[in-house]
């Protein structure tokens, strides 16, 4: 399925949750969610926002930001640019 968000929306793949800390393993109940994630689409932007990110980029957004979704058992996340707080430059 081939999806291409709107103005200045983005579709996030979100970072996978970590199993393991210092030899300790988290059960799936008390994972926290990740903050992180890579840029699978973005739309064009709008006439007074220009599109910053791009396809393959990797951010950082905020807790509660956006809204998720499932496509052929992946999840995702759709949200502004607006709401990604930062992008991770290596």
């Amino acid at each position: 399925m081939n999806i291409k968000p709107l103005a200045d929306r983005v579709l996030v793949a979100p970072a996978a949750a970590e199993e393991k800390v210092g030899g300790i393993i988290i059960p799936d109940t008390a994972k926290e969610k990740p903050l992180r994630g890579r840029i699978v689409a973005a739309g064009n932007g709008t006439k007074d926002e220009e599109m910053l990110l791009k396809e393959g980029d990797e951010v950082l957004y905020g807790k509660y930001a956006g809204t998720e979704l499932e496509l052929d058992g992946e999840k995702f996340l759709i949200m502004r640019q607006s709401d990604v707080l930062a992008k991770i430059e290596k």
